[in-house]
């Protein structure tokens, strides 16, 4: 049984326990940044001397206790998401979170470049926000799709996902036109490599839907059948000079009659065993030889059928363009 289906959700207790590990994180990260940030502010000189002017005694002890030792108080940190690396890490594997054991570095991306100690790199622990309220949305703690920044950035996602998929679309359909267009010998490659390789199949395909259809349709039409037999019996035989001499004859009319009836009990006799005898292995083979005497000449190409081909191929390129070409989005957020 796959991974996933055999740990498909973890306890709730579980799940909170991740939530607490992530506000810690993003504790850690605030306090981070917001170091950071004023660090690189107290190097500017105009701000260094006005947090002296306005709180000297915060400036010194600043200066002293932090500043100065901002290298070693950043590598704290640096050490802290680490260790958050390699715990998330080591309890992905143990909840089998991801087919593979090695995938977390690669899924946790923004984490593990979140450890390199650059200012550019320390913002990518942002993304750690999105892990939680994903993780709260998934215990119904929140609804982040009826944030209305939420909707606003789904919409324009959608929208640009549809146009970049319709682009790419437009553009390999109509390189396939190309293709199509340049070629000499589409036609014969064709039937070379997809038609003849399926010959017997399609043989067999047609004579099983040439018995179908042709049981299908006498079972549906046969009360029309055997009245039109019935009636084509009985206009013969009265068209007939000899029938008509014979009802001169004492009892004439009846013999007639009998001929009559029996004649076209016959010929629906001979119908029915045709139609039942359509169902039989010898008439499924008699079938499959005339396809197979004829298929070879069905698949002649020259040069009319082999613009027929390319256009045909050519035109339902052109409508599956058309059908891209349609804004969709624009259906859906009118």
């Amino acid at each position: 049984m796959p991974i996933r289906q055999r740990y498909p959700h973890l306890p709730k207790a579980v799940e909170y326990a991740h939530i607490g590990w992530d506000l810690l994180i993003l504790a850690a990260v605030i306090i981070n940044l917001s170091l950071l940030l004023f660090d690189s502010l107290f190097l500017i000189g105009p701000i260094n001397e006005a947090i002296a002017a306005i709180a000297p005694g915060f400036h010194r002890f600043y200066d002293t206790a932090i500043h100065s030792r901002f290298i070693a108080i950043d590598l704290v940190f640096v050490s802290f998401f680490i260790a958050d690396v390699l715990l998330g890490w080591a309890v992905a594997i143990a909840e089998r979170r991801y087919h593979r054991w090695f995938f977390y570095p690669f899924v946790h991306w923004y984490d593990v470049l979140g450890c390199i100690p650059l200012s550019g790199f320390r913002w990518l622990r942002v993304f750690r926000v999105i892990a939680l309220l994903h993780r709260l949305h998934r215990l119904r703690l929140i609804n982040v799709t009826r944030w209305s920044i939420y909707q606003f950035f789904a919409k324009y996602y959608d929208i640009l996902l549809e146009e970049l998929s319709d682009r790419i679309a437009l553009r390999l359909l109509g390189n396939v036109q190309e293709q199509i267009v340049a070629s000499d010998s589409l036609t014969e490659r064709v039937i070379e490599r997809v038609i003849m390789p399926r010959k017997t199949q399609l043989i067999h395909e047609i004579a099983e839907r040439l018995e179908a259809t042709a049981g299908r349709a006498y079972q549906q039409n046969r009360p029309a059948i055997m009245a039109a037999i019935d009636d084509l019996v009985s206009r013969t035989l009265r068209e007939s000079p000899e029938i008509r001499r014979l009802h001169r004859l004492p009892m004439g009319q009846t013999a007639s009659s009998a001929m009559q009836a029996s004649i076209s009990s016959v010929a629906q006799r001979l119908v029915d065993e045709m139609a039942q005898g359509m169902h039989s292995p010898a008439f499924r083979q008699l079938v499959e030889r005339t396809a197979e005497n004829g298929f070879d000449s069905w698949l002649t190409v020259d040069d009319t059928s082999a613009k027929v081909t390319e256009q045909v191929l050519y035109d339902v390129l052109e409508m599956l363009k058309e059908q891209v070409r349609h804004q969709g989005w624009k259906d859906r957020y009118d």
